[in-house]
């Protein structure tokens, strides 16, 4: 390919590293066949002022594919014909106020949509979310699934049957959290939740009596190892626009519980125990059977192995080589 591809980041947080780990992973992959550029925009926010400077801070060439990774899809406006947008999620955008979610809609989805030539999204579930809102667009629209870390491989552990290791990732609402924790009240388990608590989710740990850690702004390092350290993964989030914890986990070999819905059940399939996620019973019942039943847990393992295969970093990246060729087609 005889164009260079340009990754435009929003501004670097250090509370926000997920888009950047997924597209540093594969812009490195796709350099292996293609010229490649990282562009980091100067400024965070949704402010007007923020806005018209990242807009301002990127120079057009028309030897350049512009690749806009993720949470700033505003700068479609800018980079109009000769760029691709993926879209993580569609609802973490539209919270807020009716005004909020309106303004929202149009630069961060309507008017961006227009503008682009191709737009990526995670999961089937968001291609649906997506072209709900932009079915003008929709025609735009590819999927292609993240990939799995290649740093998250198979580490061997004996599981802890007396008291497992639970791991939680994330602490947002979607993550479901208090449903987790009404399931596990007097089982003979800890908690390793991953993300700042709030006052009322450590007020519910505490009156429930649950033993927990708890780590913050972890390093892509130390998320690898709570994956290895723990004995099972607890993921029944009530909402994602992928849910990367569910395939991190298998690929180090850990039986994963996530919910039966939404993108969930679509990069889960039949390899983890899928439960209804605002059933606290059938959450709690599925710990249970992870936690007795050793074929049954042995067998999620297998199955976790067999399914990241269809997430693997070279698969991914020439699904995005492609994309890049239609785009210059």
């Amino acid at each position: 390919m005889n164009k260079r591809i340009a990754y435009i980041f929003r501004h670097k947080l250090p509370q926000y590293h997920s888009i950047e780990a997924l597209f540093e992973t594969i812009s490195a992959e796709v350099a292996k066949t293609c010229e490649v550029e990282k562009i980091t925009l100067p400024k965070s926010g949704a402010s007007i002022s923020s806005l018209l400077s990242n807009l301002r801070s990127v120079q057009l060439s028309n030897n350049h594919i512009y690749h806009i990774t993720g949470d700033v899809n505003y700068m479609a406006l800018k980079l109009a014909g000769n760029a691709v947008l993926t879209v993580h999620d569609v609802q973490s955008a539209l919270q807020g106020g009716a005004l909020k979610r309106w303004l929202m809609k149009l630069l961060w989805f309507q008017w961006p949509a227009k503008r682009v030539k191709l737009m990526t999204v995670i999961s089937e579930f968001s291609q649906g979310e997506l072209a709900a809102l932009v079915p003008g667009e929709a025609h735009k629209i590819r999927v292609i699934h993240n990939p799995v870390g290649s740093e998250f491989k198979p580490v061997a552990k004996d599981f802890n049957t007396l008291n497992p290791t639970v791991l939680c990732m994330g602490t947002k609402p979607n993550k479901n959290l208090e449903a987790v924790f009404n399931s596990v009240a007097g089982l003979p388990c800890t908690l390793h939740i991953v993300g700042k608590l709030t006052t009322v989710q450590q007020d519910l740990l505490h009156q429930l009596g649950i033993a927990y850690t708890n780590s913050v702004s972890l390093s892509r390092e130390a998320i690898v190892k709570a994956y290895a350290d723990c004995d099972v993964l607890c993921f029944p989030s009530t909402y994602e626009g992928f849910g990367m914890p569910i395939i991190e986990a298998q690929a180090t070999g850990r039986p994963v519980l996530t919910s039966n819905l939404g993108a969930m059940k679509e990069v889960a399939g039949s390899s983890a125990c899928l439960v209804d996620p605002y059933d606290v019973g059938a959450i709690r019942a599925g710990l249970e059977q992870i936690i007795a039943d050793t074929d049954y847990r042995a067998g999620l393992i297998e199955k976790g192995f067999e399914n990241v295969k269809r997430f693997s970093l070279e698969r991914i990246a020439a699904q995005y080589m492609d994309l890049y060729h239609e785009m210059t087609a």
